[in-house]
């Protein structure tokens, strides 16, 4: 392995930064329309509006804001070998009120446009399936979402029409987005076993998204969308849709719903909120088995197709739950989230999933904006998937071992610097790599289990 890699000057710096800054917001006037909830400009004023160009686009309904993303990890201990990478993502959002620009009712318009750079931890150093930033991607820059919303039934429907990734809507907890780890934004029962991982970051795709009100607390949402966000003309799906341009509409459809309970919104000291979500989806494409071929033999030992099985499903539940509400903020305290999928074992790498975690925000005096995190995952090759290893080993001597599943827990912490500003250490531990991948340089072994350390810092123009 060699000798560990020393901590970059450029990480030491941001640990400094992040302990010895604190400033206070300034100034306490309203914040105008045009300048987005929580950005830097309403602290440092000189960043609200550069020019004079927010307020302009304002008069026509239109409304923009840049976020940046960096993540300094580290591997310092198994997985594939150890170092460090640095990750970072721009995004720029534009969101525009269809009816104050142009007079069409009840409509709006959304796009934004994400730049990645860096390099991966994932790929390089740790070699698991859940990747240890939700904003690990090659390096492009890409269109993601751009669509058109429009509002019915005096609000009680709303339906976008567009690119879209489903990762925005469904399957989504609250109480998860402050992890780093991407499984605990898209699921990564549903990362590895659809066509180019879904439509999810980095790959959107063309769809539709039915959001209808049932009642003032419960709704029913509903995508159809291209089955395959990049095709098949390279097999790393980034490189085949490098740019989100590919806007494909001919594959087989996936589809999705999620019926969404909320409750516990009084906003009283006593209460406590909660959403309660499940959901199913279809995929009505062609999946190969994870263990047999078309005659009904062995893959380990057959040289045939596999066998091709019509369509693929799976079911999911998420609950989002107050355990205690901040007396003095509703919206702040405890929080408690779980996350439960399942697939059928035969055509999917991933037939079982399960995430819990806990975060509390407002806890600590004098840091109220700050937010702890503590969090696991667990995700369980299929026994199909595992059946074909054991049939390697049986028929071919294969001496790589069987993979079984993959685990990470990780605790982090958000501190805000200044509204705007934050500033993220983050530990994860990574049991069983690549759910037990071998290793390439001793293929008889797994790699071993995988200590991560990082810090992010993310920005809000």
């Amino acid at each position: 392995m060699g000798a560990q890699p020393p901590i970059k000057a450029s990480w030491i710096a941001l640990l400094a930064t992040g302990c010895l800054i604190n400033i206070s917001a300034l100034g306490a006037e309203p914040r105008p329309e045009w300048l987005p909830e929580g950005a830097l400009g309403a602290t440092l004023p000189m960043l609200a509006d550069p020019g004079g160009l927010r307020a302009a686009l304002w008069e026509r309904g239109v409304k923009y804001q840049i976020n940046y993303v960096g993540d300094l990890l580290s591997n310092r201990k198994g997985g594939l070998r150890r170092g460090s990478a640095y990750s970072g993502l721009a995004d720029l959002e534009l969101d525009a009120d269809l009816e104050k620009g142009l007079g069409w009712k009840g409509a709006s318009f959304y796009a934004n446009l994400y730049q990645i750079h860096g390099s991966g931890l994932t790929r390089s150093y740790v070699g698991n399936l859940m990747p240890v930033s939700e904003i690990e991607a090659l390096p492009a820059t890409r269109l993601y979402e751009i669509w058109i919303e429009q509002k019915l039934a005096e609000g009680k429907i709303t339906l976008r029409v567009g690119q879209m990734g489903a990762d925005t809507e469904f399957l989504t907890s609250a109480y998860a987005i402050p992890f780093l780890n991407g499984t605990f934004g898209w699921p990564l029962i549903t990362n590895a076993n659809l066509p180019s991982g879904g439509p999810a970051y980095p790959l959107a795709t063309p769809g539709l998204r039915l959001d209808y009100h049932l009642t003032d607390q419960a709704s029913l949402l509903i995508g159809l969308f291209n089955g395959d966000p990049s095709g098949t003309s390279n097999p790393d799906p980034q490189i085949a849709n490098r740019h989100g341009l590919n806007f494909r509409i001919r594959d087989p459809a996936f589809v999705i719903s999620e019926l969404q309970y909320k409750y516990g919104d009084d906003k009283s000291p006593a209460g406590l909120s909660g959403d309660v979500k499940v959901g199913a989806w279809n995929h009505f494409g062609k999946f190969a088995d994870q263990r047999y071929d078309a005659a009904g033999l062995a893959l380990a030992i057959s040289a045939g197709d596999p066998l091709r099985h019509r369509g693929d499903h799976g079911i999911y539940g998420v609950i989002d739950q107050q355990i205690y509400r901040h007396p003095d903020d509703p919206a702040k305290g405890l929080g408690l989230f779980a996350r439960l999928g399942a697939t059928p074992n035969d055509r999917n790498l991933i037939n079982f999933y399960v995430d819990v975690g806990l975060n509390a925000s407002g806890m600590i005096p004098g840091r109220q904006d700050d937010i702890f995190g503590l969090a696991a995952a667990y995700a369980q090759i299929s026994p199909a998937a595992r059946g074909f290893n054991q049939d390697d080993i049986t028929f071919n001597g294969d001496t790589a071992p069987v993979r079984t599943s993959e685990m990470v827990i990780e605790a982090t912490y958000a501190a805000q610097i200044i509204p705007g500003w934050t500033l993220q250490p983050d530990f994860q531990y990574i049991m069983r790599p690549g759910a037990s991948a071998a290793d390439p340089n001793r293929p008889y072994r797994s790699l071993k289990n995988a200590v991560v350390v990082g810090l992010r810092t993310s920005l809000k123009f």
